[in-house]
């Protein structure tokens, strides 16, 4: 299918990249275009194949995930990068991110959500695993002082922004948002896309921080 979005896998582990393999060639709507083990031939095959979404792993020999991400997005600006991988703590996540990853999942995520992350990160989206969410949160809490600073006029968000920023910070995508909420994903992007604009951040990630740093967003 010429429509369909072309994925990339890449980790050392080659039960993981079955698995994968597995679930991409089973589904609709994406072509597997090919299969690397490390970084380093990450960069290659992605130069052969121009794919759209890669799902990288983060700890390889040769040349680990954030190197890769961080080579690939500055020689590719359009791919999009999804992490998947066993590691949630905050030394690895924040790098990645800041690598140009437009999405961290750890591998424990169903099958459905990480092909759900793939098509979200194709769209320009971004998507954190709940469990990420929370330790990306916890670390931007523990660098924050005691008394955040208040929220200016503004900045400050309608009830149901409140709820889609909310249900954002458990790591919930669009679809997942809207389904939630009762509206489209059409709504939810256009509520995000009047919260990005109200803080002046990029994107979903940015805004899970802000929201975190205004103390607008707690984690159970």
């Amino acid at each position: 299918m010429t429509d369909s979005i072309r994925v990339m896998i890449v980790d050392d582990e080659s039960l993981v990249r079955a698995a994968l393999r597995v679930f991409l060639e089973s589904s609709e709507g994406f072509e597997l275009v090919g299969e690397a083990e490390n970084g380093a031939d990450a960069i290659t095959l992605v130069r052969e194949t121009r794919p759209d979404v890669v799902l990288m792993d983060v700890q390889m020999p040769i040349m680990d995930g954030i190197e890769a991400t961080g080579r690939l997005i500055k020689e590719f600006p359009g791919l999009k990068i999804v992490a998947l991988t066993t590691f949630s703590a905050e030394r690895v996540i924040v790098p990645m991110l800041s690598a140009g990853a437009s999405g961290y999942l750890v591998k424990d995520t169903s099958p459905d959500r990480i092909l759900d992350a793939a098509r979200l990160a194709y769209e320009g989206g971004y998507v954190l695993s709940p469990r990420v969410a929370k330790e990306l949160i916890s670390s931007v809490q523990s660098n924050e002082p005691a008394h955040p600073r208040s929220v200016g006029r503004d900045e400050e968000l309608t009830d149901r922004e409140l709820e889609v920023v909310t249900l954002l910070a458990q790591g919930m995508s669009n679809a997942e948002i809207a389904a939630t909420l009762f509206v489209s994903e059409a709504t939810v992007k256009s509520h995000l896309g009047r919260i990005t604009a109200k803080w002046g951040v990029r994107d979903r990630i940015q805004v899970l921080i802000r929201a975190t740093q205004l103390r607008l967003v707690t984690i159970s």
